[in-house]
């Protein structure tokens, strides 16, 4: 039995078939076809008044060329560097530091627009520009940097011709912790109010009072060390070729 696509030959035996006014089992036993192709094949091209065989083969042509898929666009070519550096491992790195900050649990998209706004020298960009680098639409980029503002990790403010510039400084990781901290103490509040509802004493008071002791000495203790190692982040590296 043949298969693939009904050649123009066969769409004229159709159409003849139907104006000898043939069944459609009739006609695909003809054809060696299944039935179900041939009333498919009718139905779907102004059924049996209206069947023409040039206007079907021409229809499924259309068909095919719209279902063809787009080819992929040629990926943007690196962007020119400062200071000397190689633009394909500027690339090749910004794509290691997206897909390190994804594993965090940081969604794609905010993470290649942190990854972007870290690897600028001036650690801040326009929206214009963090679509024409990420070749990505004004809406994903606003999307990230609203999640990314609501986290605490980035930073907001007009330049002297009012456009908005997102920008990382030296504490954006601490501020992060911080809410991390206040987050997790929003947590150990409400698993303590858990303890009063279910009867201390209880199996299940017993859980929640252990995930809240637990958590407590753990937001403490990075509160502690976060206040410690701030002025880390204030601190120049050393140069280790000076002589």
């Amino acid at each position: 039995m043949p298969g693939g696509r009904l050649t123009q030959q066969e769409r004229q035996q159709i159409a003849q078939g139907l104006t000898d006014g043939l069944a459609y089992a009739e006609i695909a036993r003809r054809l060696d076809r299944p039935t179900s192709t041939v009333t498919r094949e009718v139905l779907r091209n102004g059924g049996p008044a209206s069947y023409r065989a040039e206007l079907a083969q021409r229809a499924t042509g259309q068909r095919a060329r719209r279902r063809r898929p787009a080819a992929a666009p040629a990926p943007a070519p690196a962007p020119p560097q400062d200071h000397g550096r190689d633009p394909e491992a500027v690339r090749a790195y910004e794509e290691t530091f997206t897909a390190v900050l994804t594993a965090t649990g940081m969604p794609r998209m905010m993470s290649r627009v942190m990854a972007c706004l870290y690897m600028t020298d001036a650690g801040s960009l326009t929206a214009a520009e963090l679509v024409k680098r990420l070749q990505v639409s004004p809406a994903s980029v606003s999307k990230a940097i609203a999640f990314l503002d609501s986290q605490g990790m980035v930073l907001r403010e007009r330049d002297e011709r009012r456009r908005e510039r997102y920008f990382v400084d030296d504490d954006i990781w601490y501020r992060s912790m911080m809410a991390s901290v206040h987050g997790t103490a929003r947590l150990v509040g409400t698993a303590r109010e858990g303890v009063g509802v279910l009867g201390p004493g209880t199996p299940a008071a017993a859980r929640l009072e252990n995930i809240a002791r637990f958590l407590d000495f753990v937001s403490e203790s990075i509160a502690r060390a976060a206040e410690q190692g701030r002025q880390v982040l204030h601190t120049k590296p050393a140069d280790d070729t000076a002589e």
